[in-house]
């Protein structure tokens, strides 16, 4: 049964993820600087975000785990990039910066939905369907895919670490400097997006392809928020070259 739930479910999530794609750049999700009490009732910062996300690696590690497929290295790699990285984002990266802005009930719903859904894609893929051998650890595509994924994991990390030592100062928002902070306006969001292109990349699968679109589906018109709040925030004082998301490009 949850092989023909596994292939029905596919293409309509790539087909919601070209509609959220769209429909962003029009409603800006209420949470962080963008926080809304119209969209519903409000809840602590670290308890939503550690809710809406603690719920990815758990889907993905079920599926994963309770899968036929024979666990190889690189299963085992694309299983520990998943979980610490999303170890980072529930828990360590809420306890670190200052417990400020809200986050509305239906925007967490919305999230821990995602998280389930593209959990269950990508574990149920790992855990039953992929092939790899031992020997695909010295393929292009695992060295090229790992090589991007580290780096966005680098930019990633960087990026939100200056955003956290603002926030920490309690001086109010600033503008952000450092790093790709210099060419574009979210280059945390441009990390991001390197990494699950990486995985991608590594797992060479229609569901890790599906998460990668998901990611600029969700971080690109975030980031367009993210620059049109700052022009008009700071005005003449913000940089008129930056572009928004990849540097030199847009």
């Amino acid at each position: 049964m949850l092989y023909s739930i596994y292939n029905f479910v596919l293409i309509p999530w790539l087909i919601t993820a070209i509609i959220a794609f769209i429909l962003l750049f029009t409603v800006t999700a209420p949470y962080g600087r963008f926080s809304n009490s119209s969209w519903g009732y409000l809840v602590n910062y670290r308890l939503g975000w550690f809710l809406q996300e603690i719920i990815s690696p758990l889907s993905f590690s079920f599926f994963f785990f309770n899968g036929s497929a024979e666990k190889t290295i690189v299963s085992w790699v694309l299983f520990f990039i998943w979980v610490l990285h999303y170890i980072n984002r529930s828990i360590i990266f809420p306890m670190r910066i200052p417990n400020g802005s809200k986050i509305p009930i239906p925007v967490i719903a919305s999230a821990i939905f995602f998280n389930i859904i593209n959990g269950f894609i990508n574990g149920f893929y790992l855990g039953n369907l992929a092939a790899f051998d031992d020997q695909y650890i010295f393929s292009l595509k695992f060295i090229m895919g790992m090589l991007i994924f580290i780096i966005g994991l680098i930019i990633n990390l960087h990026s939100d670490e200056i955003l956290i030592q603002i926030k920490k100062k309690k001086a109010g928002y600033q503008i952000p400097e450092g790093g790709l902070y210099k060419f574009i306006s979210c280059p945390n969001y441009f990390g991001e997006i390197m990494e699950w292109v990486g995985f991608a990349i590594i797992s060479w699968s229609f569901p890790g392809l599906l998460f990668a679109i998901w990611t600029m589906a969700n971080l690109i018109p975030r980031a367009k928020s993210h620059h049109k709040w700052y022009l008009e925030k700071f005005e003449s004082n913000y940089p008129n070259n930056k572009k928004i998301i990849f540097p030199f490009i847009y």
